[in-house]
């Protein structure tokens, strides 16, 4: 008799959980407008470059040419090589010519810094 007693209360029970209600649906998503960005001034940084104050467009017509050639170019200021996937410093200078080499070793890229 007490069996049937807990089986006929969990049957019932069972009966009861079927019929409880559905939760609730989760909110939709807000659309959020995208903040637009404040133009600063005053901060200097690797975004700010002066113009063409180290001549590296005099080097132009070395762009293609083999690395090897800029130590013969007889440069009297300070400049640097950069090989394909090398480390370069990230200190600016802009009286500073910079050669960048592709995977070749040839140069694809002169600017200042």
């Amino acid at each position: 008799m007490f069996n049937t007693k807990i089986l006929s209360i969990a049957a019932v029970a069972a009966a009861l959980a079927g019929c409880a209600p559905a939760p609730a649906p989760a909110p939709m998503p807000v659309a959020v407008a995208p903040i637009p960005p404040v133009p600063t001034s005053g901060i200097a940084g690797l975004e700010e470059r002066q113009p063409d104050l180290c001549d590296a467009g005099d080097y132009v017509p070395y762009l293609g040419q083999p690395g090897s050639i800029i130590p013969t170019l007889a440069i009297t200021r300070e400049y640097r090589v950069v090989e394909y996937r090398g480390i370069e410093p990230q200190e600016y200078n802009p009286q500073r010519i910079v050669f960048r080499l592709d995977g070749s070793g040839n140069i694809y890229n002169i600017d200042c810094g």
